[in-house]
């Protein structure tokens, strides 16, 4: 069976108690905690930065997923990596300079992920795959949680999957394919046997009453996956 993580959302969490609800997410399954910065620029919304990621770095014991949504990228970038974030990623359209980017992501000591909106074409991959620690697939349009998943996607998924397994055999490199919007119980195993190994869940894990609960129906549907 292929290697799943569950990232649950802090965009989803009870701001009023970010430690605590890190701690509790962890407690019941997260491979890791997917981290949503929007800057009311990109995207048409405001969230958190640098410091709140550093703030919540203590209580966690997994990987913190930086997803950012503003522009531009390459300022910011460095600030996250300071304040604790294990994988950093952005969206093609907000960097000047992808491959730039991707470096100084690197050179901060996190792995670089790319992520693709919706209607976001995949070509920036041709030049990109062999340098990204991760692809991430936009499943609603961003900026705000609780969408539903948007079913094209699955066919995207497919497309990246091929994408990374070629790369993966020519390279040895590992590269996670992660899908964030929309992703519930009922529709996990359909994005897994698409292609994906890593899934954002915001408001289908933080929005139930016993995370662990949630988590291990998740974990159950995506043994059903294969």
């Amino acid at each position: 069976m292929p290697d799943y993580r569950i990232a649950p959302s802090l965009l989803s969490a009870d701001f009023a108690r970010l430690g605590e609800e890190v701690r509790a997410v962890i407690a019941a399954g997260a491979d890791l905690i997917h981290f949503d910065v929007m800057d009311n620029h990109y995207v048409p919304n405001l969230t958190v930065g640098p410091l709140v990621c550093e703030a919540i770095r203590p209580h966690s014991t997994v990987p913190i997923d930086v997803h950012l949504m503003v522009r531009p990228v390459d300022r910011i970038s460095p600030d996250f990596a300071k304040a604790g974030a294990g994988i950093v990623s952005f969206h093609p359209e907000a960097s000047e300079h992808i491959d730039r980017t991707i470096g100084l992501i690197h050179d901060c000591g996190c792995k670089a992920g790319l992520v693709f909106n919706p209607a976001t074409p995949l070509a920036h991959l041709d030049w990109t795959l062999d340098k990204l620690d991760l692809v991430l697939l936009m499943s609603v349009n961003p900026g705000f949680g609780g969408q539903s998943f948007i079913p094209a996607t699955l066919e995207k998924l497919k497309a990246v999957r091929a994408r990374i397994d070629a790369a993966q055999q020519r390279t040895g490199r590992a590269i996670l394919l992660e899908v964030d919007g929309g992703v519930k119980i009922d529709n996990i195993a359909a994005v897994a046997r698409a292609g994906a190994d890593t899934f954002v869940a915001g408001s289908a894990i933080f929005g139930t009453p016993d995370y662990a609960a949630t988590i291990a129906k998740m974990r159950a549907e995506l043994a059903k996956a294969g």
